[in-house]
């Protein structure tokens, strides 16, 4: 009876085991190999604070009792397990349920096999099974096995730290290509970042330009090594003018090293903002991270509407570089769109080329901080009105529609920071709604210290529109609610809340989308 439990228990350890890898590997993936978010997201799924409230009964799916239930019941009532047994079965339970929550396919974004995953995947293997190894040679059975099971995620973080050096390796064959192919094609690089705009920033440049110029920008969210190298590498064809290049970084260096690989002539920084705090933990550092864009470049483009940016233009002038200010706000910048009532008066170096009607889901900062690039390729003063036309908002980012059963929809679930959600629910207040006015939302995350505080006001603004307010998962649950100050609608998945919008907004009504956190978030 001993040796068949052993073999039972043997092979669920197994299956806990891959459990787990499973889980983590995708968190692990989905924040880009950063090995600290195996502790950050450990942390986010099992502190008590989280969510703060529970969710209502008919939005979290009940466990019924299971036959495993009865049957380990029935083993204990009977003896035939043994009291390290206990322990094994915990490891068992904790490997193949916990996070409870955590998907082991994921919903938003599943596990794919690539070359890096497969190699930290065996490397971690290796430390797991000298783990295994090592327990066995004490004298509490299947000590190893448990341990291997319940510390997958510091064996992760150990294995991207010694798979580092062959993936630095790696990454740079195609980073030489792409450097290469840049000195091949020789097009003008304007490079681009910012806490946040910085893609819509690049999509409004890109518009502006057109196909005349033959321009290339680097696709969707591609901002760091791998996603510039393979913008270079598969499409920067002869003939290409410009190459616009999305810039981000997770803290100081990346930028800097970025910049070395992909020079750029013009440099455009749209904000600083309260954005990767998480990792970078002051918005000091945001800044002298971001600022690593100029250093390479000869002429900056400069959103001076933010106060930080609004100090950079005499150090960097005299630093020998020119610098083009751009705005909405402040009239003593070199390009601005001004805001009047529904349409924006564009101006540059103080003279206004005429008026435009304002276009949904673009930020006028952006516009401006675009323009002023623009002028900086050499696109001259008169083309720049007409060629704003072009300019249209970009998917996913404030972009507002109306829904086969007559609800305008605003679909912002690609922006997540404080100042594009108070751009979004001023959107939302400002629509002509004659019923509800209803955001979605999970929250904003990656704020550091700041982030309570900033979902707090979320909740407060939501609830001076006045509005409803539809919380989604549990991350920034207790914040939303406690600024909302009532409980909100809670539902533990996107998907519900869009299904409960459907089934309960109709003509008249507004609902607001508002950030789209992957399911590896709790």
């Amino acid at each position: 009876m001993h040796v068949a439990l052993a073999t039972v228990l043997s092979v669920l350890l197994a299956v806990a085991y891959a459990a787990q890898m499973a889980r983590w590997l995708r968190v692990l993936q989905r924040e880009h190999y950063d090995p600290t978010s195996m502790w950050r997201f450990l942390a986010r799924w099992t502190s008590p604070q989280i969510g703060g409230a529970k969710t209502p009964p008919r939005t979290r799916p009940r466990r019924p009792v299971t036959l495993s239930h009865a049957l380990v019941l029935a083993m204990l009532v009977t003896g035939v397990l043994r009291v390290y047994d206990f322990l094994v079965l915990a490891a068992v339970l904790y490997g193949l349920f916990c996070p409870v929550g955590l998907s082991l396919r994921g919903r938003t974004g599943r596990l794919e096999w690539t070359k890096r995953l497969r190699t930290v995947a065996v490397v971690a293997a290796g430390f797991s099974l000298l783990v295994a190894a090592l327990g066995a040679l004490t004298s509490i059975p299947y000590l190893g096995a448990v341990i291997m099971v319940i510390a997958v995620p510091p064996v992760l973080d150990l294995a991207v730290r010694v798979v580092a050096p062959l993936e630095e390796r790696r990454a740079m064959v195609f980073v030489e290509k792409a450097t290469k192919r840049l000195a091949q094609v020789n097009p003008r690089v304007v490079a681009i970042t910012g806490s946040y705009g910085k893609t819509s920033t690049k999509h409004h440049l890109a518009a502006i330009l057109g196909a005349d110029y033959g321009v290339v920008s680097s696709p969707r969210s591609y901002n760091n090594r791998a996603g510039l190298s393979r913008a270079v590498n598969e499409s920067l064809a002869e003939g290409t003018r410009v190459f616009v290049a999305e810039m981000g970084t997770y803290g100081p260096g990346e930028i800097r090293a970025l910049t070395s690989w992909f020079v750029p002539e013009i440099a455009v920084v749209t904000a600083i903002g309260p954005v990767h705090l998480e990792r970078m933990k002051s918005l000091r550092v945001v800044e002298a991270a971001k600022r690593e864009i100029t250093e390479r470049a000869s002429v900056v483009v400069l959103n001076v509407d933010d106060p930080l940016l609004a100090n950079w233009p005499a150090s960097l002038r005299d630093e020998g570089k020119r610098v083009i200010t751009a705005g909405s706000q402040r009239e003593d910048v070199d390009v601005r769109v001004a805001v009047e009532a529904r349409r924006w008066r564009i101006v540059v170096e103080g003279v206004t080329l005429g008026t435009v009607d304002e276009v949904i889901g673009v930020q006028p900062t952006n516009l401006a901080c675009a323009l002023a690039a623009a002028m900086a390729v050499g696109i001259a003063n008169e083309e720049l009105l007409a060629r704003t036309q072009n300019v249209a908002g970009v998917a996913h980012r404030l972009n507002v529609e109306s829904s086969a059963a007559g609800v305008a929809v605003i679909d912002d679930t690609y922006n997540a920071n404080p100042a594009s959600a108070r751009a979004a629910i001023k959107v939302l207040a400002d629509l002509e709604l004659s019923g509800r006015r209803v955001v979605v939302t999970p929250g904003l995350v990656e704020l550091g210290p700041e982030q309570y505080g900033e979902n707090l006001r979320l909740g407060q603004r939501v609830a001076a529109l006045p509005g409803e307010l539809v919380a989604i998962g549990r991350t920034n649950a207790l914040a939303l609610a406690a600024g909302f100050e009532r409980p909100p609608r809670r539902f533990d998945t996107r998907a519900l809340a869009v299904a409960w919008a459907r089934a309960n907004l109709g003509p008249g009504d507004g609902v607001l989308f508002l950030n789209d956190l992957p399911d590896h978030y709790p």
